[in-house]
């Protein structure tokens, strides 16, 4: 598998897990190794500043360590509701494996649809006030200038219903916002 999935695809916070729990063993190594070479330096300055680099060095770590902690919560997408959703792209753009996040708000996103009649998208969490978070939503969608329509979904029977009554997107019926859309939905993920 890859490591590096583009935000939006099928498996993304997989391999977004895999690549940030690399890198936070990096600097874990990084810093046993520094605090290890601080025993075999003799001038007590020099052994001041491999600790201070140790120090400075748990500062990036945390940061990339703190969004791991949360998402390995967060269950991966199951392949029998990715294969329910797939035969619908060609129809209409769909993002996975999102994991929205606000001041107050951490809403793990299975698959986000973007329609001209709106913005669903499926939670599976069901501890996600989804009225908190449609408000959330649409503040942004408004905030970009975008119609405010977002409905959260906790159910899944009740989500692939919605996706088999919406139809294809036609030119026609195409106002041009689906990018901008998708573009917002990725910037609000981890």
């Amino acid at each position: 598998m890859k490591l590096r999935l583009e935000k939006g695809t099928y498996r993304y916070r997989t391999a977004h897990k895999k690549r940030q729990l690399f890198f936070v063993v990096l600097f874990i190594l990084a810093i046993v190794a520094q605090l290890i070479l601080r025993n075999f330096i003799t001038a007590q300055i020099y052994k001041n500043l491999v600790t201070i680099s140790a120090i400075l060095t748990v500062l990036p770590m945390a940061n990339l360590a703190s969004p791991l902690v949360v998402a390995a919560r967060i269950p991966e997408v199951p392949e029998k509701f990715h294969d329910a959703c797939v035969p619908y792209e060609e129809k209409f753009p769909i993002l996975y494996d999102l994991i929205i996040t606000s001041n107050d708000l951490i809403m793990p996103v299975d698959a986000a649809v973007v329609h001209p009649t709106g913005v669903y998208l499926y939670c599976p969490n069901k501890n996600v006030d989804r009225r908190k978070a449609e408000k959330f939503l649409n503040e942004m969608l408004v905030g970009w200038k975008l119609d405010g329509n977002a409905k959260v979904m906790n159910e899944e029977k009740k989500f692939l219903r919605r996706l088999s009554e919406l139809k294809t997107v036609t030119e026609e019926e195409d106002d041009g916002s689906a990018p901008h859309v998708l573009k917002l939905l990725k910037s609000l993920s981890m």
